[in-house]
């Protein structure tokens, strides 16, 4: 389980994070919305362990990352994979150098067991055969995939997604959340996903939690966020589906 407890954040005198509460469950898909330059991804940098923040804590299964050494905050954050937005992969690797990077980095396994572990990783994305091309030999949705491949190969409890939709076309957006949502069953991740796509993500996650002006003004099922009476979700949310119909027509 993730805590985030009463957590702030400024940069040069300019509040981002103004006092974040949030539980996220063990297994849970949870969605972390709202405006683009609203903090979304500096909560991310929290949880993973780049930023510290000013005030408030973090709690990993009852520890607290923000106060814990480097040596514990890397045996932590060993546990997470990481599908950054743009995907990240190393343009001078093969997709599977890609994928297995974090096993022969982080890990003590032989040649034998590397390789078959990223080439299950790369099947599992729907992407059995690649793995001797380059990034830029193929596109970006399949980018987007290796990095998934890449997150999954070291079995990790959590999975952080930073918008890992951003500047796909609807039809490869959907088929990026259906991976999402299949890979989660069958590896039994924790998600924590950064999004801008509503409605879609609202089929994605078991939860929503609405980001706005440094706050969380509203969290619950996505069900419970449709139906939310809070002002600035419902403009939020409805100028999402506006935007949305407007480029399917």
């Amino acid at each position: 389980m993730i805590e985030i407890i009463d957590l702030e954040k400024s940069f040069n005198g300019q509040e981002v994070l103004k006092g974040i509460n949030l539980t996220i469950l063990d297994r849970e898909v949870v969605a972390i919305i709202g405006e683009s330059g609203g903090g979304k991804s500096v909560l991310l940098k929290h949880l993973i362990g780049i930023l510290k923040p000013d005030k408030g804590k973090i709690l990993v299964d009852g520890v607290d990352i923000t106060k814990v050494g480097r040596r514990e905050l890397d045996r932590i954050r060993d546990r997470f994979g990481v599908v950054f937005q743009g995907s990240a992969l190393f343009d001078s690797m093969t997709i599977f150098e890609n994928v297995a990077f974090p096993l022969n980095e982080k890990t003590k396994l032989g040649k034998n067991e590397i390789q078959g572990k990223a080439l299950r990783a790369l099947e599992d994305v729907g992407l059995k055969g690649i793995e001797n091309k380059y990034p830029s030999e193929i596109s970006g949705g399949m980018k987007r995939r290796v990095a998934l491949a890449r997150a999954l190969v070291i079995g990790p409890d959590t999975i952080f997604f930073d918008e890992p939709t951003t500047g796909l076309d609807p039809i490869i957006l959907h088929s990026i959340h259906r991976l999402i949502i299949d890979t989660h069953v069958k590896y039994n991740f924790t998600g924590i996903i950064i999004s801008h796509e509503i409605p879609e993500i609202f089929d994605v996650a078991d939860k929503v939690a609405m980001l706005y002006q440094g706050t969380i003004v509203a969290a619950g099922t996505p069900e419970e966020i449709r139906k939310n009476s809070n002002p600035v979700v419902k403009q939020f949310t409805s100028s999402c589906r506006d935007e949305l119909t407007k480029s399917l027509s």
